[in-house]
């Protein structure tokens, strides 16, 4: 579910392994919270989030968490803005190897990294939810227009549109494209030099650079309720429903 490597200069690789796709249901994000929170006291330097050659998660997974009943999803929310929480308030460096495609809940984790390298060619990033009936909570909306603007995201967010990795690269929702197999190695790269600086000066300057980030994903601006009730909404549930009917049959989203 999540693979755990230890690389030189202290780098401590969270790479998702929940074939077919790294679907996020509420064990893999609890696993990556988890994670994610206790790598600084354990002696990690830096984080790297990772998934599968092609892919680098499909989001949250839609049939898991359909089937839970309300309080497990509500454990399963307050996880997945947690995760979100604990990456945009990490005290050392992540970067995200997006290995593939990476919408929904895969963007998500790649937003509120340090830096983004991701897979040159035909695969796609972006905050799809409303295709899905799903609101796009502010906090989220919040850190894509850090990255972007506010108008860009506006645009991108109200149309659910997924960007392919040059575009995404154009418009700086990602850093960097390199071929699909190398992308873990790049990230590691940018890593290794961020590590390889006076390492008090670069992680109080970190922290002054992200003080927006960090503020913005307190605990009392994250959406757990709200989200909850957005997913229980009848046109929500509709939409959710049916596409899961169109995955059992095998019909594209």
């Amino acid at each position: 579910m999540l693979h755990i490597t230890e690389h030189d200069y202290g780098i401590r690789e969270l790479r998702l392994a929940r074939p077919p796709v790294n679907a996020l249901d509420a064990g893999l994000i609890r696993a990556l919270r988890l994670a994610i929170e206790a790598a600084p006291a354990q002696g990690a330097q830096a984080l790297l989030i990772s998934g599968s050659p092609g892919l680098f998660s499909a989001g949250l997974d839609v049939p898991a968490l359909l089937a839970l009943d309300a309080p497990a999803l509500q454990h399963c929310f307050e996880d997945f803005f947690g995760m979100a929480a604990a990456l945009a308030q990490s005290p050392i460096p992540v970067a995200a190897a997006i290995t593939g495609h990476s919408p929904a809940g895969g963007a998500v984790i790649a937003l509120f990294c340090d830096y983004r390298v991701m897979a040159a060619g035909p695969f796609r990033i972006g905050l799809n939810e409303v295709q899905v009936g799903l609101t796009v909570p502010t906090v989220i909306r919040d850190a894509l227009a850090r990255l972007l603007g506010p108008y860009r995201a506006e645009r991108l967010l109200v149309s659910g549109t997924m960007l392919e990795a040059e575009a995404a690269l154009r418009i700086g929702m990602v850093d960097e494209l390199t071929e699909v197999d190398q992308v873990p190695q790049r990230a590691l790269l940018w890593l290794q030099a961020l590590l390889a600086l006076p390492r008090q000066a670069m992680l109080e300057t970190r922290a002054v650079a992200r003080a927006d980030l960090i503020a913005m994903t307190q605990r009392e601006h994250l959406p757990i309720a709200q989200f909850g009730a957005v997913w229980q909404r009848a046109e929500t549930q509709a939409t959710l429903h049916a596409l899961v009917a169109r995955l059992k049959a095998g019909k594209p989203d």
